[in-house]
């Protein structure tokens, strides 16, 4: 079993318009997830700093990040970050630039858990709807065309309000759209714009969101989780 999910911390800036990195890292905790992605994770001008203290978060946490950032002030790349288990190993990752209008990007690690090498792919798309589309056509092509295939998820704030998008669709023919649930905005959810999404070989037993007191107030986004299996008989070649 392997706990998969994702977190926009709103730059650790929560509903009360305060910024509380400890109230963000306490969340991440209560998540007690084997993979995380975050969204919005460093700051968005300047020399992009991550609101969350690297050193805070491996003493902290059973995490590791994963390397993508460009500074070492920075958590990832475009505000996308992923953490994972230290007992995982990380074989490889990149930086995957998407066509925008908006400084936005994706990320992707391939990791080895336990003797399985899977692939997560972290992304944080458009609010637009024309670019979502053309963000998902181009990291489809990147992941397919571009790398080994490996069994994949991909994690994030897709921004699409709705399950039936064009969006969405587009990944059909390759993957499993998994919506946890509404996540937006974090007092009183309305919209689910954060989505698991995975590759044949993965089985998604279960699937929620994290409601509690403090993920409430930490962000505008409540966290979504999902608890997946792998199984290697239902393989999709490249």
């Amino acid at each position: 079993m392997l706990k998969i999910g994702s977190y926009n911390i709103q730059k650790s800036i929560g509903v009360d318009a305060r910024r509380r990195p400890e109230r963000t890292l306490s969340v991440i905790r209560e998540l007690e997830c084997d993979v995380l992605a975050l969204q919005e994770a460093d700051k968005r001008f300047g020399p992009r700093n991550s609101t969350l203290d690297r050193e805070s978060l491996v003493s902290a946490t059973d995490y590791q990040p994963v390397p993508f950032a460009t500074n070492p002030n920075s958590l990832g790349w475009h505000g996308n970050a992923i953490l994972v288990r230290k007992s995982f190993s990380i074989l490889a990752h990149r930086r995957i630039e998407l066509p925008t209008l908006e400084p936005r990007g994706a990320v992707a690690v391939d990791l080895d858990v336990g003797g399985v090498k899977i692939r997560v792919t972290a992304m944080h798309l458009s609010l637009v709807g024309h670019f979502r589309k053309k963000q998902i056509a181009s990291l489809m092509h990147q992941l397919h065309e571009h790398v080994d295939y490996l069994p994949t998820i991909l994690i994030g704030d897709l921004n699409e309000w709705r399950d039936s998008a064009k969006s969405l669709k587009m990944l059909e023919d390759r993957y499993e759209v998994t919506t946890p649930g509404r996540s937006f905005p974090s007092p009183m959810p309305v919209g689910s714009l954060d989505r698991i999404i995975t590759s044949p070989e993965f089985l998604v037993k279960r699937a929620g969101v994290h409601k509690s007191r403090t993920a409430r107030i930490a962000s505008d986004h409540l966290p979504v989780w999902a608890e997946l299996t792998l199984d290697h008989t239902a393989h999709l070649t490249g």
